[in-house]
């Protein structure tokens, strides 16, 4: 039910909406103000629901079909590499299980003109947006700090420290806006990084240039260990846009219908040149934090076995059978596409990363300074050096 506030509180952001106004915006058509509850297309049975607001279009079917196998691959994915820490072959590995309608909906929204800065969390965006899964997994390995070509896959390095990406996120599209390309930048994080002032630095920047930016609050209800309500006592994480003018929205992310269709719109509404815009996808996080943290410490099981029935994958796939756009043919064929990836995985990562020294000066700068070319050679001196004795050690063995 709508609150007196609220309707004054939508008046009032609608009110800048005058064409005389000098900072009108053209915000979507609840304005400024998400909508009153979390946008969704179905319910938590995979049933067809009326959306809370008709502001958005349902998908076509060929979009919502390929998120569904992307979706299936995606988790498998993750699975592997839980399983990967368990084995000694990853340090450590934050699961998205729970998260892939968030994850995939929201990067095949978008071109391949288009950025995304990740969190370290959203190695299933990364794998949805066609980035070598062992690439991915490479910060989690402890190999490199990026184990990808960022300008290749437009995919700037998973980020660790909470919410500096949305800086950096915020100064590309500005500068992609100021060359006059086609670019949106999608930048994800979680509900606990809102607490960060690089958050709302980020967003203001966005909102006063008006760049074509998309900002991804994925709200699973921890940060770690820390519930939502210990992050913030407004009625939704998508509220924090308004203060900064940018249009938001909240949505159900465990609903890859919604998702999409909210990501067509706003990604739309960016590349337009309308301005930045902010989505809370309300999801799940089934696993604990990390591998190396006990959720039991912190949820019940009750909990647990309450949002598992939230499960997104099931959700669409139930759907998208009652429309007889998926068969028991496809649903099998997406879960083995997703078991081939899982093998070859398995079988990359079993195998030892090969290093070399020059990679400590590779990766610094694009053109070497003259500094890093003085100690490279130092380096190399060394090693040759000590060539001829561990020749020698040797062959006394």
């Amino acid at each position: 039910m709508t609150t007196p506030d609220h309707v004054a509180g939508r008046a009032a952001a609608q009110a800048v909406d005058h064409p005389d106004h000098p900072h009108r915006h053209e915000p979507f058509q609840a304005g400024l103000i998400p909508a009153p509850e979390p946008v969704r297309f179905l319910d938590e049975a995979g049933n067809r629901v009326q959306p809370v607001t008709d502001d958005y279009v349902e998908p076509e079917p060929d979009q919502l079909v390929e998120c569904y196998r992307r979706m299936v691959v995606g988790r498998r994915f993750d699975i592997q590499a839980t399983a990967l820490t368990k084995q000694g072959r990853l340090a450590v590995y934050p699961s998205s299980r729970g998260q892939e309608a968030c994850q995939v909906g929201s990067v095949l929204a978008l071109g391949d003109q288009d950025w995304v800065f990740p969190t370290y969390r959203d190695s299933v965006a990364l794998v949805s947006r066609g980035v070598d899964p062992v690439e991915v997994l490479t910060l989690l390995r402890g190999d490199q700090h990026c184990g990808y070509d960022v300008s290749q896959t437009r995919v700037a390095a998973q980020c660790t420290p909470l919410s500096t990406q949305l800086l950096h996120a915020a100064g590309l599209a500005h500068g992609e806006q100021r060359r006059g390309r086609d670019t949106v930048v999608m930048a994800f994080i979680g509900d606990g990084a809102t607490s960060e002032g690089d958050f709302h630095e980020g967003l203001n920047f966005a909102a006063v240039f008006k760049v074509p930016a998309v900002f991804v609050i994925q709200n699973n209800g921890w940060a770690i260990s820390v519930p939502l309500s210990k992050q913030t006592a407004a009625p939704s994480l998508a509220y924090k846009g308004i203060g900064y003018g940018v249009v938001c929205e909240q949505v159900d992310g465990n609903d890859a219908v919604a998702v999409l269709a909210v990501m067509n719109k706003a990604v739309a509404w960016a590349r337009a040149g309308k301005g930045p815009v902010l989505l809370e996808l309300h999801t799940t996080r089934l696993e604990a934090h990390t591998n190396a943290d006990d959720h039991l410490r912190y949820r019940s099981k009750e909990e647990l076995e309450a949002i598992a029935h939230e499960d997104a994958v099931a959700r669409l796939e139930k759907y998208l059978r009652a429309r007889d756009l998926v068969d028991d043919a496809f649903v099998e064929e997406a879960k083995a596409e997703g078991e081939r990836l899982a093998a070859d995985l398995r079988e990359r990562m079993n195998l030892d990363p090969e290093a070399h020294p020059d990679d400590l000066f590779r990766h610094v700068y694009a053109s070497p300074t003259p500094q890093l070319r003085e100690q490279q050679g130092l380096l190399h001196a060394e090693l040759e050096a000590e060539t001829p004795l561990d020749a020698e050690a040797e062959g006394a063995r």
